[in-house]
């Protein structure tokens, strides 16, 4: 299949869809007022579901969903901090992940990033390596405070573009006693190389070029611009197979969500602006002695992240390919996703 370049990229994947002012308006008054839930997913009989909120190390208040298991609120649990994938809202993937794992004995906190969701942050819809990495130990924070969380017995899941950034929380806070990842992208290489590295740097200098100029546009303005649509509304035919997949689980009732920006929402046009020059695993060794699980799907287009992380990385560490898995395969089909492995893994670590 033909390479895509790092322009196209970021149009499908960064620079989203064209979000005018009244739909930010409409979503400020979705997130302060009571709203009928939605999650893509049903909670299991066997856990109960609380949200909670917390602050991160900028003062953004993170809005989160804390999963226990019944009958255990006051033990003492092994716990999870889960987020991703990139765009999406802890409706969708993230709360299905602490929903089967609190099921398994777990205390599990699924939190929206920052800018993002139900979540705090001005303007809507941007992301930060920097930020969205510290959102991470922020939910650490949060779960060491739980009397009924071990604070001595804490992990990570990371999803999709938020694997990325778990690797990069589980390398500087050692608190974190191991990671996994699930489909896992690296968004600031993919942001500032493109898919597979393909970007030329005519290509790179042509957008850095027009967000330095949107900025601009954007100051005189006073609010930003939104761009395209990270995901079409309507497939031509002629896609790539992993944009059809993307479609396939956030454009259809499989996995929409209203505040989820990969369903139908946009980011600005300047997002690309700290991912593009701030990478995120140039200390990855440092995850070690801890251990890291990699895991992604036979036929996913991302699966050369992790194995690139695997060859990066320092003992212990595990890569495990699914057969015949797709990229979004392991957001939500609970007869792929191996939360078996996951459980084992983390009930050996987490000690």
């Amino acid at each position: 299949m033909k390479i895509i370049t790092a322009a196209v990229v970021l149009s499908c994947m960064l620079i989203g869809q064209t979000f005018a002012q009244k739909n930010q308006t409409n979503q400020k008054k979705m997130n302060a007022t009571e709203q009928k839930e939605h999650y893509t997913f049903t909670l299991s009989d066997k856990v109960v579901r609380k949200k909670v909120s917390f602050k991160n190390r900028y003062g953004i208040v993170l809005s989160g969903d804390y999963y226990l298991p019944k009958n255990k609120e006051n033990e003492k649990l092994p716990a999870l901090a889960i987020s991703g994938p990139f765009g999406a809202v802890k409706e969708q993937s993230s709360g299905l992940y602490a929903n089967q794992m609190a099921e398994k004995g777990f205390a599990v906190i699924a939190f929206d990033p920052s800018y993002t969701g139900e979540s705090g942050g001005e303007p809507r819809n941007i992301a930060s390596s920097d930020i969205n990495t510290e959102d991470f130990s922020a939910a650490v924070d949060f779960l060491g405070l739980q009397k009924n969380v071990d604070r001595d017995k804490i992990g990570i899941i990371g999803i999709c573009g938020f694997g990325g950034f778990a690797l990069n929380a589980t390398a500087i806070d050692k608190r974190v006693k191991a990671v996994a990842t699930t489909s896992m992208y690296d968004m600031p290489r993919v942001s500032s190389k493109g898919y597979y590295d393909k970007m030329t740097q005519e290509e790179r200098d042509k957008i850095l070029k027009e967000m330095s100029l949107q900025r601009w546009k954007d100051a005189e303005k006073g609010s930003p611009e939104y761009g395209n649509s990270p995901n079409p509304n309507v497939l031509k035919g002629d896609e790539p197979q992993f944009v059809k997949d993307y479609f396939d689980y956030y454009k259809t009732p499989r996995g929409f969500h209203e505040r989820s920006v990969n369903s139908n929402q946009a980011w600005t046009k300047t997002n690309g602006f700290s991912l593009m020059n701030i990478p995120i695993l140039a200390y990855i060794k440092e995850i070690s002695p801890r251990p890291l699980l990699l895991i992604a799907g036979e036929n996913a287009h991302s699966r050369y992240f992790s194995e690139d992380v695997y060859k990066m990385a320092a003992e212990p560490k595990e890569l495990m390919i699914i057969p015949n898995a797709v990229h979004v395969d392991l957001y939500d089909k609970t007869d792929i996703i191996p939360f078996d492995k996951l459980e084992s893994f983390f009930r050996t670590y987490l000690k």
